[in-house]
């Protein structure tokens, strides 16, 4: 998985479009001083870089290696400050933030009444989109500007400014407290992964019911709602409880459909709650829902207001495609065509540095799983292979733990088992230092060290004994995520017959 390295300034250069590096140029060129005609040699110089490399901008003696480093976080600023005066890049946070600016000069500048006509403005356009942290601290300059500037109406001005301020605080409360909630839990899932029995289940909900004792569910608004959902969402996946799971994504999802224009304005959170719905319909396999929901999704994404950013565009990648492998699991009919997985590649390829590795891992994992299914071990065995080299124990123990057993199979069934001993070992020193090994894992293991060096007779003795262990285990709903890609015990029964 190639990637531009970890120098900040040099990937914002590499992520820039030609009408984005000349836009700077000229920014740049407005400023005409000998310090900024260094920002567009250094900006040159490492825009023609495949790789960063320090050497090469010393020795073009653009600046010294002592001012190197206070160049690199002047150009950092420079670029932003140019993006931000692109039309096509600034969102309504960004809008509502620049008109606040303005009224904050003209308020310094002593007009008063065009600071507060501006602000107005800006405060309806902060409440229309559910800005309301924004909107609180535009109704703070308001009050400012009214407490020097005083007019015959400034008593019934003060009620209502009052009012509003009131109304804000609280509803700002709820969603300080639902967005904590919501990031707790979801810290809580990466740091102490899913619930493993009832009283883990009894015991997080206990903690999660504390925090709502004071929430007004009928006082909450679009915001709100929208944290209030998440947060159970959050729960749910903890609990596995993916029934109550699927009832609030589809609640979240919903949620913007009943308000379409939100969709313009957190197209990253109706992108988010998309995936999680589809994550619990994967689990389900229920394929004709998915189909519906995917099929509401697309008719968004196809409409040319559906916004873009780099962002975005990354996010709304890697939905689309998981969507099409997902689709490919449920089905399972693995006889189509695999021509997606190029153009998965070359996605992943363009927004190498918009991914976090672990969605990378996914993808591949998914890609693996897809190839198993379709009998190219080869392939699966090069996409397992993407996943272990770029891994350590630390990160996402569950997901190499599976990729290592899916590579196991595939060299089980292509043959290439030459060096089968040194992997079921090398899985086993992996499983001494999971933080959250389970049963399942264990038996997993147990099946493939049983099948090293067995006759073909052994081998169908160890495959029964297995699969009389798993098939209660697969019962259990604690475990139900760990078969959802690489469903072991069905390979297990197909051996022996």
């Amino acid at each position: 998985m190639s990637n531009w390295g970890k120098d900040w300034l040099f990937i914002l250069i590499k992520s820039l479009t030609r009408s984005e590096k000349r836009q700077f140029t000229l920014y740049v060129n407005r400023l005409q001083n000998n310090a900024d005609a260094k920002f567009i040699s250094l900006f040159n110089a490492m825009d023609k870089m495949e790789e960063y490399d320090e050497q090469v901008i010393l020795k073009q003696k653009i600046t010294s290696k002592q001012q190197l480093s206070n160049l690199k976080a002047n150009l950092y600023k420079a670029i932003l400050a140019s993006l931000r005066m692109n039309p096509s890049k600034k969102n309504v946070r960004i809008q509502i933030r620049e008109q606040l600016d303005f009224a904050t000069i003209l308020y310094q500048k002593g007009l008063h009444k065009q600071g507060l006509k501006i602000l107005d403005k800006a405060k309806q356009i902060a409440l229309d989109v559910e800005e309301k942290s924004l909107a609180l601290e535009i109704i703070e300059l308001e009050k400012v500007i009214e407490s020097q500037y005083i007019t015959r109406s400034i008593t019934g001005r003060a009620d209502e400014l009052i009012a509003q301020s009131n109304d804000l605080i609280i509803q700002n409360y709820y969603a300080t407290k639902l967005s904590n909630l919501s990031l707790k839990f979801y810290n809580e899932m990466l740091t102490s992964g899913y619930a493993k029995s009832e009283e883990d289940k009894q015991e997080l909900i206990t903690r999660f019911s504390d925090q709502l004792l004071d929430i007004d569910v009928k006082m909450l608004n679009f915001r709100e709602k929208l944290w209030y959902f998440k947060a159970h969402v959050w729960l749910c996946f903890l609990i596995q409880d993916y029934h109550n799971a699927y009832k609030y994504a589809k609640l979240w999802v919903t949620l913007f459909y009943e308000h379409p224009k939100m969709i313009q304005s957190h197209p990253i959170w109706y992108l988010k709650g998309n995936s999680y719905l589809f994550k619990i319909l994967l689990l389900f396999k229920s394929v004709d829902k998915y189909i519906y929901w995917n099929a509401k999704l697309e008719e968004q994404l196809a409409l040319e207001s559906f916004p873009q950013s780099m962002n975005i565009d990354s996010q709304r990648f890697l939905l689309q495609f998981s969507n099409k492998l997902n689709i490919e699991f449920i089905q399972q009919t693995y006889n189509g065509s695999l021509l997606f997985v190029k153009q998965l590649q070359r996605g992943l390829n363009e927004y190498v540095n918009m991914i976090d590795e672990h969605h990378f891992h996914i993808l591949y994992f998914k890609v693996a799983s897809l190839y198993f299914g379709y009998k190219k071990y080869d392939d699966s065995l090069a996409y397992t292979e993407r996943i272990l080299k770029n891994s350590d124990y630390s990160v996402q123990e569950d997901l190499l733990f599976h990729t290592r057993i899916l590579s196991l199979m595939a060299q089980y069934e292509s043959g290439k088992d030459q060096h089968y001993e040194d992997f079921i070992k090398a899985n086993r020193a992996l499983m001494k230092k999971m933080k959250n090994k389970t049963q399942i894992h264990d038996t997993f293991m147990s099946l493939f060290e049983g099948l090293l060096g067995a006759s073909v007779k052994d081998q169908k003795l160890v495959l029964e004994r297995f699969v009389k262990e798993t098939e209660e285990l697969y019962t259990n709903r604690f475990y139900v995520r760990s078969i959802l890609y690489i469903d072991v015990l069905n390979w297990a029964k197909k051996k022996i017959v």
